[in-house]
């Protein structure tokens, strides 16, 4: 009976600990307004110290742009790593935030950027594709974002040769 009920419970607990998944679209929605609050502090003739709050609420989506969508490596040897730097911009008016970057395959590995990138800025994601199998090769990276589109897809190809 013990032995039952230990197992119920490691059943529970197990169900429980995988129910809390990210949700990816209600990220989305929270970068559809953001608002920022600001207090000043001035001091008067008097000397009396006033303070006043003010309040801004970006509303949209982010615009993501980038150097280049697909890069093309030409021949690499098999074997070989080889890395790309795509330029992402925001060019919307409010913060752009790279939620995932998943690539299509384990010989391709991206590297998002951790912060938000601030309207008007821009910021680097490294991508190493590992040359394994000979041939044209053509991998693709997922990102999921706060734009309005929810996704962008970036690609990288090569002609791996022996």
């Amino acid at each position: 009976m013990k032995k039952l009920m230990l197992v119920a419970g490691f059943a529970a607990l197990s169900l429980v600990a995988c129910n809390k998944k990210e949700n990816a679209s209600e990220r989305i929605q929270e970068g559809a307004s953001t608002t920022t609050e600001t207090t000043t502090a001035s001091t008067t003739a008097n000397g009396a110290t006033q303070s006043t709050t003010s309040s801004s609420t970006q509303t949209g989506f982010p615009k993501i742009a980038f150097n280049e969508t697909i890069h093309d490596f030409g021949d690499v040897k098999k074997g070989s790593k080889n890395e790309v730097e795509f330029e992402i911009k925001n060019e919307g008016t409010v913060d752009l935030v790279i939620i995932d970057a998943k690539a299509s395959c384990g010989c391709t590995v991206p590297e998002k950027p951790q912060e938000p990138i601030k309207p008007g800025s821009s910021a680097k994601m490294k991508v190493v594709f590992s040359a394994n199998s000979p041939g044209l090769q053509s991998k693709n990276v997922t990102l999921t974002t706060n734009t309005e589109a929810g996704s962008e897809v970036l690609t990288v190809k090569a002609n791996v040769t022996e």
